[in-house]
């Protein structure tokens, strides 16, 4: 779900590469207002070019995370790359537009709709008559048979990751002929679409060998505009190859190579012309863009008028005029993902365990700021996102935030104060290993807001630490990819003159401030450097109960590539000091903090992400619904990290799903969203950017953003457009 951030890529519909529909969404029922989804705030930013420009043949050499565990996207252990090869060489019904939404796949459908609602829900699927698997037989209903009873969830043999939908279906039927599938419901099904997408041969779906094992290496039988020739695990790559069955438009391309790149070693895979498409970092985009030429600002990039790396490209250094040689060629197109970054709340146990106490935190935020600090130095529009269950342009989006409310520092104050945590409250001196109000262990320092390693502690303090965390961040080339968390890898470490003055009161453990030192207990972050005039009321006194400091353990990743991450978090506290909340962050490896400190409970804050889909009512239940005890006297918690979950959000999930009217089902998924902001588990903040090093003479492929790539369209443009040679060419 690489260290996307996105807690688990297998079981969620991957949609980091996926893209959305152009069907037309009614407003709410008896509602003249606009539709409130909107538009994407970004759109895709990729060189489009009609076929006819596009020279036949050539090798896309185009970097991926990791070569898949799996070919089988049902399986737990499925990746992007799982999905990625997928979508070029098997059928989907649906596919997703521009806009995030699913619109039918012409190559594989001449129509699907509900043809029946009473006594029961039957879909009624006609494929195209030319449709066929690559050994010449015919996509079919004996296809669509194999696939429901594989997912169904009845047959435990089966290892399936999920079976959402598939578990609603009653029975599949071949229709009048051979080209048309009938599809019964037992019960109702809204996200009916989902299905089939993709759609395996009955060769893999038949039986649970074929199942468990035939798929994960291979893929005897396909059908899409490529087929997949190798994999050579040793070399790290997946060799596609032009299908000679394909019905639809040619592929322009012989082959795709897939090639498994850190990303912190493509910049220099780009420099050496063993790339032609890669993500990259921030820093490695902000190197390519230097060196490429300008080129004006796409509209669809995201409405933002601030291009990628601004006036700097007047005056470039030796290192630059390096790059401007080594890159040359290349361009960067940027969109934003389908995902979003959130602030995690475990409500499992501590002071989070009240709701006040949530709420409180929420309302101490302002996502403004930190989507800014974000997406602001990458030209990309810097607006919070308002939805746990979609993002602007998505057909479920509404902005729902006003559910809990902006930042107001006098709600949080008094949120708190509700829950019984008083300002300047009296604080008892806590024993030696004693843990933290709401923390797993105590790694404070004294005075400190903030956790800091030693070496970190011992650094300057002030506006200059968090310059110098600014400046490390930005010397980063790339960020480094691993399982876990957090989306370090995807956003700018640089706060890039952010128009706000936390980086002015970030105070540091031991230091003089004014004409007094901080004390145990005392408020971090309140005291200007010395010589600095103290405003009234700037030093807010910090909350206690019980004789305990309301103190909040920050769980973030250590590496390298999470430096970016932890400049977010750090601001997070700044905000959270503000209002009398300590926090203790506290470093831990990429590899542990999904698994060891996320699934498991052990952090009171964090941050990760979520892809959002076109299906809410379907995708996103299992990350809100209600934890439950298990059989074994355990909490089984699905994807609900913060624990944090209601009957009545599990009931709106229930009925948006049950319902065909779309305007219904919108309503209701909009009402769940209002309850999950109230609840206050997670807090969005910002929808991740997407940034793509691409050559310049490469169409139809680059920052996809929500949309669906259209494989059989990219491709290098023919000679004679002033762009080098593909490299297959050279």
């Amino acid at each position: 779900m690489s260290h996307e951030g996105i807690a688990t890529r297998s079981v969620m519909r991957s949609v980091a590469f996926l893209g959305a529909s152009a069907l037309a969404v009614s407003v709410l029922a008896g509602c003249s207002d606009p539709d409130p989804a909107g538009k994407p705030l970004a759109g895709q930013d990729i060189a489009r070019a009609a076929r006819a420009e596009i020279a036949d043949g050539g090798t896309l050499h185009w970097a991926v995370d990791a070569v898949p565990e799996t070919l089988n996207t049902f399986q737990s252990d499925a990746d992007t790359s799982t999905t990625r090869i997928a979508q070029a060489t098997l059928p989907s019904m649906f596919r997703f537009d521009a806009a995030g939404r699913p619109e039918r796949n012409p190559a594989y459908l001449e129509s699907a709709k509900v043809v029946e609602t009473e006594p029961k829900q039957v879909v009624l699927y006609k494929l195209d008559q030319q449709a066929v698997w690559s050994d010449g037989r015919e996509i079919g209903a004996a296809d669509f048979a194999a696939q429901w009873r594989a997912l169904s969830g009845k047959d435990s043999a089966y290892w399936t990751a999920r079976n959402a939908g598939y578990d609603r279906i009653e029975k599949i039927q071949r229709g009048d002929n051979d080209l048309e599938v009938r599809v019964t419901f037992g019960q109702p099904y809204a996200d009916w679409r989902s299905l089939f997408s993709p759609l395996y041969p009955k060769e893999v779906m038949g039986t649970p060998d074929a199942f468990n094992d035939g798929a994960r290496r291979k893929l005897k039988v396909s059908a899409g505009p490529f087929v997949l020739k190798s994999i050579d695990r040793k070399a790290g790559e997946v060799l596609l190859t032009r299908n000679p069955r394909w019905w639809g438009e040619r592929a322009k391309l012989n082959e795709i190579v897939l090639r498994a790149v850190p990303r912190d070693e493509r910049a220099a895979a780009l420099a050496a012309g063993d790339l032609d498409l890669a993500e990259v970092d921030p820093a490695a985009a902000k190197r390519i863009a230097l060196a490429a030429p300008p080129r004006p600002q796409s509209p669809s990039a995201g409405g933002s008028a601030t291009p990628l790396m601004g006036p700097e490209r007047r005056r470039l250094t030796p290192a630059q005029k390096r790059d401007k040689a080594r890159f040359r060629g290349f361009e960067v197109r940027k969109s934003l993902e389908p995902a979003y970054t959130q602030l995690a709340l475990n409500g499992g146990e501590g002071p989070l365990a009240d709701e006040r106490v949530r709420r409180g935190v929420a309302r101490a935020l302002d996502r403004e700021k930190l989507a800014k600090l974000v997406l602001s130095p990458l030209g990309l529009p810097a607006e919070p996102v308002g939805s746990h269950l979609a993002l602007s342009g998505q057909a479920a989006y509404a902005d729902n935030s006003g559910a809990i409310g902006g930042q107001d520092t006098a709600e949080a104050q008094a949120l708190l104060a509700d829950a019984g945590w008083v300002p300047g409250g009296p604080v008892e001196e806590r024993k030696k290993g004693e843990k933290a109000a709401g923390s797993e262990a105590d790694k404070s320092k004294k005075g400190s807001g903030s956790e800091k390693s030693e070496k970190d502690s011992k650094k300057e303090s002030g506006k200059k630490a968090e310059k110098d965390s600014e400046k490390e961040s930005g010397k980063k080339d790339s960020a480094k990819d691993s399982e876990g968390g957090d989306d370090g890898a995807y956003i700018v470490g640089e706060d890039n003159k952010a128009d706000d003055d936390e980086g002015e009161h970030l105070a540091q453990d031991g230091k003089q401030y004014g004409s007094k030192q901080l004390q145990q207990g005392g408020v971090p972050g309140a005291y200007a450097p010395q010589g600095t005039a103290a405003p009234a009321g700037a030093a807010v006194r910090p909350l206690a109960k019980d004789g305990k400091a309301l103190t909040l353990r920050f769980v973030v990743p250590q590496g390298e590539g999470s430096q970016s991450l932890r400049t977010v978090a750090d601001r997070i506290g700044i905000m959270l000091e503000r209002v009398g909340i300590r926090t203790e962050i506290t470093k831990v490896s990429d590899e542990s903090y999904f698994k060891d400190h996320i699934a498991s409970g052990q952090y009171d804050l964090a941050l990760y992400s979520w892809p959002t889909s076109a299906y809410p009512a379907t995708d996103a239940r299992p990350i809100y619904a209600k934890p439950v005890p298990a059989a074994d006297g355990s909490l089984n918690v699905e994807q609900n990290y913060t624990r944090v979950g209601t009957d009545q959000v599990d009931q709106l999930f229930d009925q948006a799903i049950a319902t065909l009217d779309e305007s219904e089902s919108r309503s209701l998924i909009r009402k769940a969203d209002s309850r999950i902001w109230a609840a206050a588990g997670s807090i969005p903040l910002y929808q991740r950017p997407q940034l793509t090093a691409v050559r310049t003479n490469i169409a139809n492929a680059g920052a996809f953003g929500f949309g669906t790539p259209l494989y059989e369209d990219m491709g290098f443009l023919k000679k004679g457009s002033g762009a080098p040679a593909p490299s297959s060419q050279r």
